[in-house]
């Protein structure tokens, strides 16, 4: 089973569909289960994926529609037919980790959500091989001059940590650009993670998707195409070079 950490905030954990605290229930073909998709649930047990994949981990909002399973769903095909041998198919396995409304501090090396991140990311490793950290995160971020300006340094520090915690140097981490946020600093944060100079760092840009009337959350059509936009960029620059 291929292993995808998918964290950060509200943007991951997933908005789409969601109004006055309510999700809509709507769920696109691009995101509708497989049975070769797996989620680590808040349990830590392996149950067959379904949205909204944060459901039970980022527990103080309503989640909706994320990345995630769109991701997953577009990858899912490149990873079996790449994989040798007849009869053999190759599952997805998602460990969902983002919460809401989190600055990157909050994901500082012993830290809760940082703390458990790497052990839901320990546990799932024991089922399979980590393909990837998805990272979408920054607009909390946004709101601090301070916070901007420490913000390069910051994730890569989150990046290094990572790696070393589950003792994986050369781990590939694809981070989302913001596409929103505070208007005074949202291009300095965006500047700081087209900065990122570590290797197996990809950074995909979203910006012009269409937003949900609060000019803050990826609508459900957006985050499909984010989705397939970081399925993309995984299958490009990391699944290729080593099928």
């Amino acid at each position: 089973m291929r292993i995808f950490v998918l964290s950060g905030q509200s943007n991951m954990s997933g908005r789409g569909g969601v109004h006055r605290r309510h999700w809509d229930g709507v769920v696109p073909p691009e995101c509708a289960p497989d049975p070769s998709i797996l989620r680590l649930s808040a349990a830590l047990q392996w149950e067959e994926a379904r949205e909204p994949l944060h459901a039970d981990i980022d527990t103080t909002k309503t989640c909706g529609i994320g990345p995630g399973m769109a991701f997953a769903r577009a990858v899912l095909p490149r990873l079996q037919e790449d994989t040798p041998g007849a009869g053999t198919r190759t599952g997805i396995g998602l460990v969902p980790c983002a919460v809401g409304g989190t600055a990157i501090r909050e994901w500082s090396r012993g830290e809760h959500l940082y703390e458990q991140m790497v052990c839901r990311s320990r546990v799932a490793a024991g089922y399979g091989e980590i393909g990837a950290v998805l990272w979408y995160q920054g607009e909390s971020d946004a709101e601090s001059d301070a916070d901007t300006g420490a913000y390069l340094e910051n994730v890569e520090r989150l990046i290094g940590n990572v790696r070393a915690d589950l003792g994986m140097p050369q781990l590939p981490f694809i981070q989302v650009a913001l596409a929103s946020g505070n208007k005074r600093n949202i291009e300095k944060v965006r500047n700081a993670q087209f900065s990122v100079n570590l290797p197996n760092v990809v950074t995909v840009d979203p910006m012009g998707m269409a937003l949900k009337e609060d000019n803050l959350h990826l609508t459900t059509e957006s985050q499909v195409k984010l989705g397939k936009m970081l399925a993309e960029a995984y299958i490009m620059n990391f699944l290729t070079a080593t099928c």
